[in-house]
């Protein structure tokens, strides 16, 4: 079983329909599950409770977990400086102590299989440093540094922890950016493209079986930097 989070929308969503394609069991977690089509469950990972609830549940039904895939994200772009405090506040929660409670609360459950894949998720803004987006970013950096610590962390119990930073890929999450903002990021990319989600997906097929067996703690920029 794969849990997935933000798996209601988004790249969580194409991630989760790619693996149930592929006769993969997903596990969704979102906030909102209304709407979602296969097994899921309401989850704020920004909550350590909430997330608490979600693996004493996995862990009750004896649910054999081999992937973990941090899909639940935020993002604001504007200046730091006037930034709300509850804004930064939240995108903190979410992005980064979402990971973090996750894989302390999740992760255990793969280990007594002595196998398993994290796949977190950062943001080429950090690579790039984009303007009006240093608190999302700074979020996403705590992120990337958690990945590389994280799978020497695990590396003894044979579960491996990459994280993936795209660049704008055709989700919600790019609402309220302009396309000449959108086009300003990926001429910077070495592949000046805009991606689709399936790109995404693509990796996170890959990362998920032996065919990433060599990498771990690594962090993967899609459109590269």
């Amino acid at each position: 079983m794969i849990v997935v989070t933000g798996a209601s929308k988004g790249l969580g969503r194409a991630i989760c329909e790619r693996l149930i394609e592929k006769k993969i069991d997903v596990f969704g977690l979102a906030r909102n599950v209304e709407e979602v089509p296969f097994t899921s469950v309401s989850c704020d990972v920004s909550s350590y409770e909430s997330v608490k609830a979600v693996a004493q549940r996995l862990k009750k039904e004896s649910v054999k977990v081999t992937g973990l895939i941090n899909a639940a994200g935020i993002a604001s772009m504007n200046l730091a400086v006037i930034t709300p405090q509850s804004v930064a506040q939240k995108i903190i929660n979410t992005n980064l102590l979402g990971t973090i409670y996750c894989c302390q609360l999740i992760a255990p459950l793969m280990l007594r299989n002595k196998q398993g894949s994290i796949i977190n998720f950062s943001t080429i803004a950090v690579a790039l440093g984009l303007k009006g987006e240093s608190i999302y970013a700074a979020s996403k950096a705590g992120v990337e540094g958690f990945t590389r610590s994280f799978a020497r962390e695990m590396a003894d119990f044979n579960v491996r922890v990459n994280c993936i930073a795209p660049g704008p890929i055709d989700t919600n999450l790019l609402k309220g950016i302009t396309a000449d903002q959108i086009n300003n990021i990926v001429s910077r990319q070495i592949i000046p493209k805009q991606f689709k989600p399936d790109a995404v997906a693509d990796l996170v097929e890959i990362l998920l079986d032996g065919r990433s067996d060599s990498l771990s703690g690594q962090v993967l920029n899609v459109g590269g930097v």
